[in-house]
């Protein structure tokens, strides 16, 4: 064959493809092919019917006959047996499918017959025909792996070539594509392609190859290949124009001219296809090396898989919990992280909403006084006034109690569900293990219920009078309202940074998002993080947040912020209102404002309400001062509560049901499994799982096999050399500028044509 080595590097791609092709998948590796590409009825067909030798080999007729890719393995083989491809199919149009040729008379090739190009739908085609095609042919063109065949007559403007065009836009800088000019003998008497042959007029890298094809008579007659072939070689070494290069012409120079690219183009891309075909390999050794003796039927596999499975669970449900540095979500806030803001910003919040409505609870407070006093003027301040407040504000705090359980428990059971993707493999593990779990912690959530209100009860049970924080009456009497209101020293810290939307309309721009910094004494906002540019600073003196409807068309969440003295907050606004992505972003930055100080706003009662204003406004001074006396000893004993609350609050739950369901999944749940159902109803295989380890298995030995082919080639071939760049500015936007014709000899190209290139 004048090229030693190539009997075994095509075929060893055409080993590759089979092997990948009989699992349906390709790997992703772009194996070396020649693309056969041209227009419709340009005579590709013929030409790889020359090729293969045989007649009919292909179908024909009129208009679009080849509707799918086939890929066509020419081998050349003493066997002589030949396969035909199967008829053309309308279904699943862009999907190739495989020949293979085995005979003595042909050359190792590897050749890809795409549909050819074409501007007008007929027929029940659709009517972006044209569209399909050129997509279907670019999805093996644009390969770097891929020689592609230019076809086009001879009797055609040439400049117009539609298979040059598209060759032309993946392969610029022609390094890839070979000029095939096909019905020589039907071109007008007195013309000829000879400048074109000779790679003068219109010039390819690669230049063009002439063939001559059975013309329709012949094929009418049922013409022999073998006759056709040596009425080729005649019609060249017979032509005035062709007879000096009827050696370069011709369907058995093209095989071999295609033969020794291809196996050139092999021996370059064989180093990368190695070195993919070893990293694909390598990523699949850690899922393999679970499947190696694989046997699903095999009791002690499934008992083996069953723990296995479980520990893991186990594993990951304490990492979601306790956080780890694998397979972090960069995205959302999960597990334990979400816990950890229940505990700290959630349920504080909740706490500061139950904060005392003064007015209203100055009325009790008198009402309390007056109705331990009874009948009598009492002269000094009464235990019991003080004890009968603080008893009715302790109480509320078991509704925030009990729903920030809730929201651990919707966080706990989110958390199972997510750890439980890894048993998908096995639907009837997976259901089984998120039922056990579930029932667990709803178990738990009662105990862990029963348990907060106890401390609830024992806050009720004895008012620690005696506490090292309580001010005691004798400082109570001498603090004032204003005192109590005014809010801690706090350092000028930083509390939170983020971006949130300000949403007034009236601004320049309308609604727009700012840079927020909020410390302990401002809200600032700026144009972005940089923080150069500010464009307001709020003082939080007599600041306070209020809920804000969702408007109808917006998706925001909106909170307010305004002044309680009724002034301006931003120029002649009497209130700013904020926007977040989700309720989740609002009651963090709710959470932060209140370690800020700044508190949510009460429903204030109305002015007419069953008691009589005279009530409140009339005291006499003696109960004025004994109000603001249990005022303030009400408000440092509820310190004293909410500060145990909530450092108890976090304990509880992750004593009682966190922890507990840790140690539940770690030494309990296989047991409850086995008593939920027998080994093997759990441990069976979904349909998807079974069909993904078959695939996976198999590529992993398809990919084994190629690197052993690949290991075991010699790839010491005898190379051609790249022709040097020519001049192809004729293919560019102006094909008005293409070079002259050689004078005194007429050509097929006629310049007053259109040019599909324009």
């Amino acid at each position: 064959m004048g090229n030693r080595g190539m009997e075994d590097l095509i075929p060893l791609i055409n080993k590759l493809q089979d092997a990948f092709s009989s699992i349906g998948q390709s790997c992703n590796l772009d194996l070396p092919q020649i693309a056969v590409v041209g227009g419709q009825s340009a005579g590709k067909s013929s030409v790889l019917e020359n090729f293969v030798g045989r007649l009919d080999f292909l179908p024909r007729g009129s208009g679009i006959v080849t509707r799918r890719p086939l890929i066509l393995q020419l081998v050349n083989s003493k066997a002589g047996t030949l396969a035909s491809p199967r008829s053309p199919s309308t279904s699943n149009p862009d999907r190739p499918y495989s020949e293979r040729s085995s005979s003595l008379s042909v050359l190792n090739l590897t050749l890809i017959d795409l549909p050819g190009m074409t501007k007008v739908a007929v027929g029940d085609q659709p009517h972006d025909i044209e569209h399909q095609i050129r997509e279907m042919l670019l999805q093996f063109i644009t390969k770097e792996s891929c020689l592609i065949l230019a076809v086009t007559p001879a009797n055609t403007d040439l400049a117009n070539s539609d298979a040059l065009k598209i060759a032309k836009e993946v392969d610029p800088q022609g390094l890839r594509t070979i000029g095939v000019i096909t019905k020589l003998d039907l071109m007008d008497e007195g013309t000829d392609a000879r400048d074109i042959l000779e790679n003068k007029l219109l010039p390819l890298r690669r230049g063009y190859i002439g063939v001559v094809n059975r013309s329709q008579k012949d094929i009418d007659g049922k013409k022999d290949i073998r006759a056709a072939l040596a009425a080729e070689r005649k019609f060249f070494l017979s032509h005035p124009s062709y007879r000096h290069i009827a050696e370069r012409m011709g369907t058995p120079h093209l095989q071999k001219t295609l033969n020794q690219q291809l196996t050139n183009h092999i021996r370059d891309t064989l180093p990368g296809l190695r070195s993919k075909l070893q990293s694909q390999t390598l990523s699949l050794e850690k899922e393999v090396e679970e499947y190696k003796n694989f046997r699903p039927d095999d009791p002690t596999h499934k008992t083996k898989a069953l723990l296995q499975m479980v520990q893991q669970f186990a594993v990951d449900f304490e990492k979601c919990i306790e956080g780890s540095g694998d397979q972090v979500d960069t995205s959302n806030l999960s597990g334990g992280a979400k816990i950890n803001r229940i505990f700290h910003e959630r349920f504080p919040f909740e706490l500061v909403k139950m904060e005392f409505d003064e007015k209203e609870l100055r009325k009790e407070i008198s009402y309390a006084i007056k109705n331990i006093h009874g009948v009598r003027t009492g002269l000094f301040t009464p235990d019991l006034a003080f004890e009968a407040i603080v008893k009715k504000q302790i109480i509320k705090l078991k509704e925030p109690c009990v729903k920030c359980i809730d929201l651990v428990i919707q966080e706990l059971i989110s958390t199972v569900r997510q750890c439980t993707n890894k048993l998908g493999s096995f639907p009837r593990l997976r259901e089984e293990t998120e039922r056990i779990v579930t029932t667990y912690i709803r178990e738990r959530e009662s105990k862990t219920k029963e348990q907060v209100l106890l401390l609830i009860d024992i806050e009720l049970s004895y008012i620690n009078t005696n506490h090292e924080d309580f001010i005691g009456f004798a400082n109570a009497q001498q603090r004032t309202a204003a005192n109590v209101n005014k809010k801690r020293a706090m350092p000028n810290q930083v509390i939170r940074r983020g971006w949130l939307n300000i949403n007034i309309s009236i601004m320049k721009g309308g609604s727009k998002d700012y840079w927020f910094v909020l410390t302990a004494e401002s809200l600032s906002w700026f144009k972005d993080e940089e923080e150069k540019e500010k464009k307001y600073m709020l003082p939080l003196d007599n600041l306070k947040l209020r809920d804000v409807e969702k408007g109808f068309m917006s998706s925001k969440h909106i909170f307010a912020i305004f002044n309680t003295e009724q002034r301006n907050v931003y120029k002649d606004l009497r209130q700013i209102e904020l926007a977040c992505d989700t309720q989740e972003d609002v009651d963090s930055w709710k959470a932060s404002f209140l370690r800020a100080g700044v508190y949510p706003e009460k429903d204030q009662p109305d002015t007419e309400d069953a008691v009589n204003p005279g009530d409140t406004v009339s005291m006499d001074p003696q109960l004025e001062r004994q109000v603001e006396t249990i005022r303030n000893l009400v408000g440092s004993y509820m310190d004293i509560v909410n500060k145990s609350i909530t450092d108890l609050m976090p304990k509880t739950i992750m004593h009682i049901m966190i922890n507990s369901a840790k140690d539940f999944i770690h030494s309990e749940l296989v047991a409850y499994l086995y008593v939920a159902g027998d080994q093997s109803s759990l441990m069976e295989e979904s349909a998807e799982q079974a069909q993904r380890r078959d695939e996976m298995l198999r590529m992993y030995h398809a990919l084994k096999e190629a690197l052993v082919l690949i290991g075991d080639i010699s790839t010491n071939t005898i190379t051609t050399p790249l022709p040097p760049p020519v001049d192809d500015s004729w293919l560019a936007k102006n094909p008005s500028r293409r070079p002259p014709a050689a004078p005194n000899r007429p050509t097929v190209i006629r310049p007053s044509e259109p040019s599909l290139l324009d």
